[in-house]
């Protein structure tokens, strides 16, 4: 048997995860279980992505060093997947010596060997900030498919990968400035060059490590459109040195480094575990070593063609990738998963549900988009656990071991396989453990998961249609025979589905008088034969595994997790200063109202249903006074064009003085329903752009001085529409607006108004209220 070496997607620690990026480490999680259980010499490495320039703009952004920001992160990151229950051999970092000495090394050697050309190129730099602008920091219309928003390294709409300075109408979205080329050198990796050696070891690896389809497909097309060179440098200054005279000022770019973190953070982990060359034995040995690598679809060509090309013309003897297992995107309530956005359920906020991490780990196994995308909606995780984690399986084992302890003690004998329909039971039960063994050898994790419930369900059927309480009396031993074959039945299934559920597993075992750990988990200790072998020692009266997901709870869930983190937490904080003048059945009716429009709306984007539903017009502040009754609250009458006055209540006083706001033309949430507040009725609201830094909020009023009262703001590209129905504050803070790189914008649309877009002068990301 081959070592198997079990790497994930390094995740970027500029972020929090999302369940759509954990989907990666848990993949490798489960399949690493999988193979410790099975026998395999196993070793699961991961770590945090730390270079690139994402990292030192959200540090600066943040107030502090990238490397501050990197340990800061890395620690949440850590925390989350020890909550996960992730079993990570060593999980480390690349911002190392280790990662250092050894990206030095390979690019040396690719240089020694011919691989690497330099060129004087134009890259977009900004003027207003004086510097050149990495990939993602350039945004415009995609060459390919004209999609309004690409950004320069990736097109998210149709996945190519782009060259900033071929965007159509390219934008700084640092300072939002038309960026103009200027001339810099780079190093560049020769694709064509390494090509032959590419396309030999492909064809070979793809067909015997059969890498899913769309990892086939992808490369393929790569390819079928012509390698061009790649660059591997950035002028930037977070980053691994470039070892090479005239290039000092630069750095390695982020993807040239980051998946030759998995063989540094293997060589840290060997280091610490007092072999400095142990890593060698997985990485420098082709032939006793299979590399599994489980990544999201998006970062496909990063793994089968510029990592390969990089070992391929180092000219070492790698161990090269074995098998892809490379799933889909798992989308959000009919959105998309962000982590630059806020959208979505965060590892952090799972853990904030009270709901168990195994119920979490069960819902993305069952549904991980293996083939196709998959949309997480609240409604579906209270359906699917309610239906097959507790009615399929730990229903299966309540029932099977509280009638074993009632009616027989706990102690039941081994399985008769003399016995006919014992016989046929080990049979389809054996048939089903060896497809699903099958399906786990190649990491096809959700239809090995899906076969697991597919024997729960069996062995329910079997209970049920056997009816052992009424065989208790009229025949005992036909009764003790069925739940043996039951009571053993569970005991696999604690086996088969430990790598998925490790803790439940766990409690399953102890249920059945088995020790914790490994030897009770062993893959081979499956089916009759292992059962025979190894009796039950005996039963104890089960606890309920999992509570049903309540169906209030779990819409309170959604509306908590509604909009991004930002908008969530300033929504919080609005309705904090609005809403105690309002009893509970009035909140009811604005719940229920918000809840009856989002569903008259559904299928449409964020930008439709705000330029159906809210309407923003520019008014101008005339009078301003403090709140006799709240000390917090300014009092402001506008003058919005109607030609009669409006009055507004906001919590500005801690953040702006009466002489800031007075004759400024502001933003007015002009359709929300009239809300009092302290007494005085508010018709409508301002917007305001929000951040914490340091743990410091600030607040930035969006002003539109240029504007005149009464002008509408629209959605860039759509057309304004008149006057709209009134809405609740809920209905308001279903469609949330941000601040992105200081412009205002609805699902990454910006707004605008007279010409202009709307721009937060201090908030450069942040919810918008």
């Amino acid at each position: 048997m081959k070592k198997r070496l079990v790497t994930s997607a390094l995740p970027y620690v500029n972020n929090i995860p999302h369940l759509g990026n954990l989907i990666q480490v848990l993949s490798a999680d489960v399949f690493a279980r999988f193979s410790r259980q099975k026998g395999y010499d196993t070793l699961y490495i991961c770590g945090s992505d730390e270079y690139g320039t994402a990292t030192e703009t959200r540090a600066r952004e943040e107030g502090m060093s990238p490397r501050e920001l990197c340990d800061k992160n890395h620690a949440i990151h850590k925390d989350i997947y020890e909550w996960f229950n992730i079993n990570f051999d060593h999980y480390g970092r690349t911002s190392t010596e280790f990662q250092t000495r050894i990206v030095q090394d390979i690019f040396t050697k690719v240089y020694n060997n011919g691989y690497i050309n330099q060129h004087t190129i134009k890259q977009l730099y900004s003027e207003k900030s004086e510097m050149f602008l990495a990939d993602r920091y350039v945004k415009g219309e995609c060459p390919h498919c004209h999609y309004d928003d690409a950004r320069g390294d990736q097109c998210e709409h149709c996945g190519k990968l782009l060259d900033p300075e071929h965007l159509i109408n390219p934008v700084s979205i640092m300072d939002n400035s038309t960026p103009v080329l200027k001339e810099t050198t780079h190093l560049y990796l020769d694709l064509p060059k390494v090509l032959p050696l590419l396309q030999e070891w492909m064809d070979e690896a793809s067909e015997r490590g059969k890498w899913a389809r769309n990892a086939v497909q992808m490369t393929q097309a790569w390819i079928r459109d012509g390698l061009k060179e790649r660059a591997i440098t950035r002028d930037l200054k977070w980053g691994i040195p470039v070892p090479l005279e005239g290039f000092e000022d630069k750095v390695f770019y982020v993807w040239f480094d980051a998946p030759i973190g998995y063989i540094s953070i293997s060589a840290e982990y060997a280091a610490k575990s007092g072999d400095p060359d142990g890593w060698k034995e997985w990485w420098l040995n082709p032939d006793e070593v299979e590399l599994f690598q489980f990544i999201g679809k998006d970062n496909i060509p990063f793994h089968t063609v510029i990592f390969p090309s990089s070992q391929l013309a180092s000219g070492d003897d790698w161990t090269m990738l074995h098998h892809m297992s490379s799933s889909e995107y798992m989308n959000y309530e009919g959105g998309k998963f962000s982590k630059s956005k806020g959208i979505g359920v965060f590892g952090n906020d799972a853990k904030d549900t009270g709901i168990p991490a195994d119920v979490w780990r069960f819902y993305i196994f069952y549904n991980r988009p293996e083939t196709s995308d998959y949309v997480f909606t609240w409604k579906d995780f209270q359906e699917k656990t309610n239906k097959e984690l507790i009615g399929n399986l730990a229903n299966l084992v309540n029932r099977t071991l509280s009638f074993s302890v009632r009616f027989f003690d706990g102690k039941l004998p081994v399985p008769d396989l003399n016995n006919s329909d014992s016989s046929v039971f080990w049979k389809e039960v054996t048939r089903l453990e060896q497809e699903i063994t099958t399906h786990l050898e190649w990491a096809q994790l959700r239809d090995a998961f899906r076969k697991i419930f597919a024997l729960a369900s069996y062995g329910n059927k079997v209970f049920q249609e056997s009816e052992p309480w009424k065989l208790r009396e009229s025949n005992p031993g036909e009764a003790q025979r069925i739940l043996s074959d039951l009571a053993y039945l569970v005991r696999d299934l604690s086996i088969l589905v430990r790598p998925y559920i490790p803790e439940t597993a766990e409690r399953i075992a102890a249920f059945l008088g088995m020790e914790a750990g490994a030897e009770s988990a062993d893959w081979s200790k499956l089916g009759s034969a292992a059962a025979v072998e190894f009796p039950i020692p005996v039963i104890s009266s089960p606890e309920i595994l999992f509570k049903q997901l309540d169906g209030t709870h779990i819409e309170e869930l959604r509306k908590r997790f509604a909009g991004s983190q930002a908008e969530r937490a300033e929504a919080a904080a609005q309705k904090s200063s609005s809403g105690g003048e309002s009893d509970k059945k009035s909140e009811k009716k604005k719940l229920s109202k918000a809840e009856k429009i989002r569903k008259q709306d559904e299928g449409l984007r964020l930008d439709q249903r705000f330029t159906k539903r809210v309407e923003l017009r520019v008014a101008k502040i005339v009078k301003i006074e403090r709140h006799p009754e709240a000390e917090k609250l300014y009092i402001e009458t506008l003058d919005d064009g109607s030609g009669e006055e409006r009055s507004i209540v906001s919590g500005l006083v801690p953040h702006y003085k009466e002489e800031e706001l007075l004759n400024r033309n502001i933003i007015l949430v002009a359709n929300l329903k009239p809300a009092k507040l302290r007494g005085v009725k508010s018709h409508g609201m301002l917007l305001a752009a929000s951040s914490k830094a340091e743990g410091e909020e600030v607040v930035d009023v969006i002003f539109a001085d240029h504007a005149q009262p009464g002008d509408q703001v629209h959605v860039s590209g759509l057309e304004p529409q008149g006057e709209k129905d009134r809405i609740d504050i809920d209905t308001f803070f279903d469609i949330p607006l941000t601040s992105e790189n200081h412009e205002i914008a609805v699902g990454g649309k910006p707004l605008q108004v007279a010409g202009k877009a709307l721009r937060s002068a201090k908030v450069a990301n942040g919810a918008v209220g």
